[in-house]
């Protein structure tokens, strides 16, 4: 998928809380939203280069959104809301092998007590619930997730259990925001809770995929499958 609104470069000054941080812009320190709540340490350093989004929307009060950033020569997005949309779009195209043959995708649908990102259906009356995770955090082409703790990615995970023992198909995907990456595992050292979940949900036959992303200033899209080491 393209960005089609503006994009612009700038140099990071400060995130003082999750949703608001500062950068130095056009000659002038600015504030900006940033669309990720996670902690993105690695990526939001002080005096490295950022990627803005403008904002068209005249009620907000910032009018960029910081998308991404670079550590090194790497650009990794972090917008929390392209994930969905960049899997979205690869069901469509049927790039995801294992669910081609879903051809009835909807979005936000609930199962139980918890609302998940996706539900595929086919015409013979198979259904399955993927939830998606955006990753970010990435260190010598090994990327985890969470970057910080998640209760709510846990009770996600356990949920797919019983999605699963109800006859429907379940899986969890790990879309990695960035290229040239090795593999995949769940960060212990972050939430000991969430790894554990991920892999009660693969022992119990929830299907667990992670996939890298061809990505650039103004584009995202998926690529290829990488290992997932559990």
């Amino acid at each position: 998928m393209f960005i089609t609104k503006d994009i612009v470069k700038a140099k990071f000054i400060r995130r003082p809380n999750r949703f608001q941080a500062y950068v130095y812009l056009f000659g002038e320190e600015i504030m900006v939203h940033v669309p990720n709540t996670g902690r993105c340490k690695e990526i939001l350093v002080p005096g490295s280069l950022v990627v803005l989004r403008k904002e068209d929307n005249p009620l907000r009060k910032t009018k960029f959104d910081l998308i991404g950033g670079y550590k090194g020569e790497k650009f990794i997005n972090i917008d929390s809301q392209i994930p969905n949309k960049v899997v979205e779009e690869a069901l469509l195209e049927g790039k995801i092998n294992k669910l081609k043959e879903y051809s009835i995708i909807e979005r936000e649908k609930t199962f139980g007590n918890s609302r998940f990102d996706f539900k595929l259906s086919n015409n013979l009356g198979k259904e399955y619930f993927l939830e998606v995770k955006g990753v970010t955090l990435e260190e010598n082409g090994e990327t985890r997730f969470p970057d910080a703790p998640t209760e709510r990615g846990r009770k996600h995970l356990l949920e797919l259990v019983e999605v699963k023992k109800s006859g429907k198909g379940a899986g969890v995907l790990f879309l990695i925001q960035m290229d040239d990456v090795y593999y995949f595992t769940p960060n212990d050292t972050m939430d000991e809770k969430f790894g554990e979940a991920v892999r009660i949900a693969n022992k119990n036959g929830v299907d667990v995929f992670a996939y890298k992303c061809c990505v650039g200033e103004n584009f995202i899209t998926l690529k290829d499958e990488v290992e997932i080491r559990l």
